[in-house]
């Protein structure tokens, strides 16, 4: 304990002094280097950050190089791991029908989506994908795009403007916060899941207003918690205003046959206005999605940037996330043991008296350590015994509130995530985390 101690001291130190050394200058100053890449403050912040690390031979655990994949195990530098930072929620990843799929498809159209789709054209296979989503999430219609990211920036950025207002839960995706700002609406920054808050502000301000958009995540992708769906749309149809939905990790994960948030909470999903999803997780793809009604997605459709000037989903992507959701609908068993998997987890975890935040057993399972150095300090001793579990550490989250997160996948066997928890409460306990 004492050589984490003094390694915990040292690393404070050096990071104490990095603001005054990365702070950016409040003008412009004449001399040469102006155009060179390493005087820029955001490359001197990782310099420096690299020379704590270096100077305190502590391994960066960000960018990983993973070699292979099978099952839950990913190998990394010759050895396998478990790997609990995965997306693959159903374990449908290296199911072979995805890769029976992706081939003929890539067989009969080619690669390439060849343009945008507004001027390329639809390929039958976005049309089989965007109906087969509307009718799992049970809305009017579905819209595909290319990226989640820019999915939430581009539909806040069309949806809203000037004299409009964006209530964003404080714990949302950047992806979010980005599209309000490229919105020009005026953007409140809601406490977390505290609808009472959101109800009063409303009360008082409503009619400053034109439109009103409510953002919330169905389930939160640092916090593993979920808000109160029925008392979002309360408030929302007393204010007349939209509310939006982030379903990035809760489809799949959410409801008895994984349909997020509405079906978790017995809510019809009519009555949210724009259910915003990835491809990249449940559905083992790239790419986003955007669900509503008719003329909510016939907007998107003809006006979204993200949408009109990108090019269309890839044939391989739009074949291997139609192919994931037929496997979805026809074995919602895969949900069932991801949800005993992920009680499994929490109820070891809290067994072993780990602080899990506000982790509900929902796939997302963050074990709070402390501050972000004793967080990195433990993922690397996780990794060491044949677990990767990434950190997550300031500004992505409070730097007290610093943890270790982990994605539970169905195909966790049980043995693993024992052995899993177990390592996580040997680990935060040496680096002296939270609740020991």
């Amino acid at each position: 304990m004492t050589g984490t101690r003094d390694t915990l001291n040292r690393l404070r130190a050096l990071h104490a002094g990095t603001p005054r050394a990365v702070a950016a200058p409040t003008a412009a100053k004449a001399g040469p280097g102006r155009a060179d890449f390493t005087t820029h403050p955001g490359y001197r912040q990782v310099a420096v950050a690299r020379s704590a690390a270096a100077a305190l031979d502590v391994e960066n655990p960000f960018f990983r190089e993973t070699e292979a994949v099978d099952g839950t195990q990913v190998r990394i530098g010759e050895r396998w791991v478990e790997n609990f930072s995965g997306y693959d929620y159903l374990s449908i990843n290296g199911d072979p029908r995805l890769a029976a799929a992706v081939g003929a498809a890539v067989a009969e159209f080619g690669v390439s989506a060849r343009a945008s789709r507004l001027v390329g054209g639809d390929l039958s296979l976005h049309r089989r994908l965007e109906t087969g989503l509307a009718r799992f999430l049970g809305t009017e219609a579905a819209l595909a795009t290319v990226s989640g990211h820019a999915t939430n920036l581009a539909a806040i950025r069309t949806l809203t403007g000037p004299g409009d207002v964006v209530l964003v839960d404080s714990f949302a995706h950047n992806s979010v916060f980005e599209g309000l700002r490229a919105s020009g609406a005026d953007h409140v920054s809601v406490p977390h899941n505290d609808s009472a808050w959101l109800e009063d502000w409303l009360s008082r301000n409503r009619e400053r207003y034109d439109r009103v958009l409510i953002v919330v995540e169905g389930l939160y992708s640092m916090d593993g918690d979920i808000p109160d769906l029925a008392a979002l749309v309360r408030i929302k149809d007393r204010f007349e205003a939209w509310l939006m939905v982030d379903e990035a990790h809760s489809v799949g994960v959410l409801g008895a046959t994984g349909r997020g948030l509405c079906e978790e909470a017995g809510i019809a999903p009519g009555r949210v206005d724009l259910l915003m999803g990835t491809l990249s997780k449940t559905f083992c793809s790239c790419g986003g999605f955007l669900a509503g009604s008719e003329a909510a997605i016939e907007i998107l459709r003809h006006s979204a940037p993200g949408f009109v000037y990108s090019v269309g989903l890839s044939v391989p992507n739009t074949a291997a996330a139609l192919t994931a959701l037929e496997i979805l609908e026809a074995e919602p068993e895969r949900v069932a043991r991801l949800k005993a998997r992920s009680a499994r987890f929490l109820a070891a975890s809290e067994a072993e008296g780990l602080d899990c935040g506000l982790g509900r057993g929902f796939a997302v399972a963050p074990l709070i350590v402390g501050d972000s150095l004793k967080a990195t300090l433990a993922s690397n001793r996780v990794f060491e015994d044949g677990f990767q579990a990434f950190p997550i550490i300031a500004p992505a989250v409070p730097n007290q509130k610093a943890r270790l997160r982990f994605f539970i996948n169905a195909d966790h066997s049980e043995a693993a995530i024992d052995a899993a928890v177990a390592s996580a409460a040997a680990r935060i306990r040496e680096v002296g985390g939270a609740r020991f």
